[in-house]
């Protein structure tokens, strides 16, 4: 099975700034690991054969700006569900999956095979053992992003592989 390559940050930075219509900010971050204390959600891609092909986990809070920025939420009420609720409206989870289908693209580069999202597990929900195994894996990009407006959270983009390349 080919691998995919990881997105360079630039290019994790211009799919989000075009897709939100923001100058969103894309810094080298720590890995975003999902846990009680620290939600996350994870996109789930695969490749035509239905094999996991990478993963994209965004912590409460990129999830909620990246969500309620596409859907061009009020940022209060987004950084509330954040802050207050700790977890997101179903308006925010539906906004965040078309970001996450889009983000999709970064893996579809010449000579890789075709990936798509094949699930989204929003923040809080249980993930299965194995995609729990491999968000742990060493081949991925660790970023802090920050959306205007909306604030700052965490995105780390795995493939599966060897050690970590980017």
């Amino acid at each position: 099975m080919t691998t995919l390559t990881l997105p360079a940050a630039k290019d994790v930075r211009d799919m989000l700034a075009g897709l939100l219509g923001k100058p969103v900010a894309v810094l080298p971050g720590d890995p975003v690991t999902p846990s009680g204390e620290r939600p996350a959600s994870v996109a789930v891609y695969v490749d035509p054969q239905m094999n996991v092909s990478a993963l994209c986990v965004m912590d409460l809070g990129l999830s909620a700006y990246t969500g309620g920025a596409l859907a061009l939420l009020p940022p209060g009420g987004v950084q509330d569900a954040v802050e207050e609720d700790g977890e997101l409206t179903t308006m925010l989870t539906e906004a965040l999956h078309e970001v996450v289908n889009v983000l999709s693209a970064l893996f579809n580069v010449p000579g890789a095979p075709h990936s798509k999202l094949y699930k989204l597990y929003a923040p809080g929900e249980d993930l299965p053992g194995d995609l729990a195994e491999m968000v742990a894996a060493f081949n991925r990009i660790d970023l802090a992003v920050e959306v205007p407006g909306y604030g700052k959270g965490a995105l780390s983009l795995v493939v599966p592989g060897g050690p970590h390349t980017a």
